[in-house]
């Protein structure tokens, strides 16, 4: 708890909304949000994942026990092609909860991880019973909750915050587009080879850097944008999807453009949400999972009796039973809980993988999707 005798000291609490609540010692800014209580498994990536768009709207608690050994990249650092060297241009996550921190020991680190937090005026709570908390959601599914921070020795109030959690939308309702999307049409790094358009309703910057790499030119378009048939005079010749925020079924514009004749006559590649994007593009469903996948270390099992380990972020599922009569077949499963993690078409144009391919933060043995979907992209351009 914070001392007593340091004026600045903060306090943390967090509250569920189905009244269990911690409390523990506040960092980063001070403030309250109300969120999505999520948990991620990941023993490494922390920068990676507080800059996931896939995470706005939620309070994330980290199962690894100590963080910022490595501390945080210069502010703005960006790559060759004008990319943030992280996921995206700023932290989105609303709430950050860690058992323990420590001070970063790394050539590359510019400030701490408390540090970064106060710049980007987002609470955090250190001393969290995170397996606690993370035995309690994988019980009882992922719920709201609020993280209060505040200075000085008085907690909140229990009535308080439960108050500020009946004011707040529930997550499925929000609308996140404005916020993680990108407002106009944008090519992204090097001119160089074939022109994919990526249908950005929140990508990580790793995706784009993974099609950058295969040498092609990387047209991104808002979420709601329709594809072009051409692009400063060449061919549109692939469609990628990638990962965002929120419930899949709400994103009616992506949908109905995914679904256009001329957009199903591309390659396209699906990562994430965009995997579930493209299979109700087609008719099929998809539903909230329980407490979601979310961490570095996830199977995925496919059919010719390969298993390989991806990085996941994800709360929603495609319903494998919908694809019956969209054409689409089941390509890759969770051995842990029989969710759907891949499907392609027999025309060999969709691909579309629920794991994260590019693997930033975690492995990378599914790089193997993007070289396929590039493979396809130069056949027809």
């Amino acid at each position: 708890m914070p001392s007593s005798t340091d004026p600045h000291a903060l306090r943390g609490t967090l509250l569920l909304e189905d009244g269990l609540r911690f409390d523990g010692v506040g960092i980063g800014a001070p403030g309250r949000r109300v969120g999505e209580v999520v948990f991620t498994t990941g023993m490494v990536g922390y920068p990676e994942s507080l800059t996931d768009p896939s995470f706005r709207g939620q309070i994330l608690t980290f199962t690894y026990p100590l963080l910022g050994n490595y501390g945080v990249p210069a502010p703005g650092a960006r790559d060759r092609d004008g990319l943030p060297v992280l996921e995206s241009e700023e932290m989105q996550v609303r709430g950050v909860l860690v058992r323990g921190t420590t001070r970063p020991n790394h050539w590359s680190s510019r400030r701490s991880l408390e540090q970064w937090l106060a710049d980007e005026g987002v609470p955090g709570i250190r001393g969290v019973d995170t397996r606690r908390l993370t035995e309690h959601l994988r019980a009882h599914g992922v719920v709201r909750g609020v993280i209060d921070v505040r200075p000085g020795e008085v907690p909140a109030r229990t009535d308080e915050l439960r108050r500020s959690i009946a004011r707040a939308p529930a997550y499925g309702e929000e609308h996140f587009m404005d916020e993680v999307a990108p407002k106009k049409p944008t090519v992204v790094g090097r001119r160089r080879g074939p022109v994919v358009a990526v249908l950005d309703c929140g990508v990580k910057a790793s995706i784009l850097r993974a099609l950058l790499d295969r040498n092609v030119t990387v047209l991104r378009l808002p979420f709601d944008h329709e594809v072009p048939a051409r692009w400063d005079g060449r061919r549109v010749a692939g469609l990628l999807v990638g990962n965002g925020p929120g419930d899949p079924a709400e994103l009616g514009p992506s949908i109905e453009e995914l679904g256009r004749p001329s957009n199903r006559a591309l390659p396209t590649l699906g990562i994430c949400l965009g995997h579930q994007l493209l299979a109700l593009s087609r008719g099929g469903s998809t539903f909230k999972l329980k407490y979601g996948h979310r961490g570095q270390n996830k199977t995925v099992c496919f059919p010719d009796g390969r298993a390989l380990i991806v990085s996941e972020n994800h709360g929603y599922a495609v319903d494998p039973a919908s694809l019956a009569k969209t054409g689409l077949e089941a390509w890759a499963s969770n051995p842990d809980d029989g969710t759907l993690e891949g499907f392609r078409d027999a025309a060999g144009r969709v691909l579309a993988l629920q794991g994260h391919p590019e693997g930033h933060p975690g492995p990378q043995e599914a790089g193997f999707v993007f070289d396929q979907f590039v493979r396809k992209v130069r056949a027809r351009a």
